[in-house]
């Protein structure tokens, strides 16, 4: 099998761009209960994915309200086969209330820097990245993507949702589960990064998983059968739409609420997060990714 070459990073200096990205993205931007938020982080994301190519949106209708998905391809290293692409997706929303740091803030941030990382460096498939909005309302807008997809019978190497990814809490105790059985598996410390798909993406979360800690990130993976429908916290990210349509999908997540208590709170705020964890996420992400 192929693998492209892994990205050389400077840690230090991603952690400063994923910050300079969260100080314009937290900010409380419900698509309802403030709209000058929520259409200043949708023209920020814009700005940013346009510095790699040309952004384009996805529309879709919510009670007759048009609503936007931004896309971003990236084109795969040139060879005569062409190739499905891998999508990765962040939703740029927020709860009422919520300045939103670590939902999504941390997911979009690290979505941006993988368009710098991979526009820079191609890899072997296509990169599609896409910033969804009203996931906090029922993932609406991956929901909406992903029928079109396959309404157009249009296939996908894999489907990665970016969900919460810079809350870290290393005391023993913090870490929760939405079923006692998994306390037998998994850590109590909430300072790994879970990986979280469906049976048909077991090969891909088994890889990513070996690939990540070899990047010095504790990560841990959880194969869920049936579409996570008997582990319905396992649902509540972009990755389900793709799922109940047989596409190939896990989420990248701290867990969220299972260990952040900021979790849709007015305290979900930078000072909460971890940066240091977040850039080593982003790290292992931008020199795994290319291993698929």
């Amino acid at each position: 099998m192929h693998r492209s070459k892994s990205v050389t990073l400077d840690l230090p200096k991603l952690k400063e761009f994923l910050h300079v990205h969260l100080d314009q993205l937290v900010r409380e931007r419900d698509p309802y209960f403030a709209t000058g938020g929520h259409f200043f982080v949708q023209q920020y994301i814009k700005r940013q994915l346009s510095q790699w190519g040309t952004v384009e949106t996805h529309n879709f209708l919510v009670r007759g309200e048009t609503c936007q998905n931004l896309i971003l391809n990236l084109p795969a290293i040139a060879t005569s086969k062409k190739k499905a692409p891998i999508l990765i997706g962040a939703h740029y929303d927020a709860v009422p209330g919520s300045p939103g740091a670590d939902d999504n803030a941390t997911g979009v941030a690290v979505l941006l820097e993988l368009a710098r990382a991979f526009a820079e460096q191609p890899l072997f498939y296509p990169i599609r990245l896409i910033a969804f909005d009203r996931e906090e309302y029922g993932m609406l807008g991956s929901r909406a993507y992903a029928n079109d997809l396959w309404q157009q019978k249009q296939p996908l190497r894999l489907m990665l949702s970016l969900e919460m990814l810079g809350y870290c809490d290393r005391t023993s105790g913090s870490q929760h589960y939405p079923i006692p059985l998994l306390k037998k598996f998994y850590p109590n410390r909430g300072d790994f990064i879970a990986l979280i798909g469906n049976a048909i993406a077991i090969p891909d979360l088994f890889w990513l998983n070996r690939s990540m800690r070899k990047n010095g990130i504790s990560c841990e993976c959880l194969p869920v059968p049936n579409r996570g429908l008997m582990l319905p916290d396992t649902r509540r990210s972009d990755q389900a739409p793709f799922w109940d349509l047989g596409y190939r999908a896990m989420m990248v997540t701290d867990t969220a609420n299972m260990r952040n208590p900021h979790y849709h709170l007015p305290s979900d705020r930078i000072e909460t997060l971890d940066l240091d964890f977040l850039a080593s996420v982003c790290h292992g992400l931008i020199n795994s990714i290319p291993q698929l």
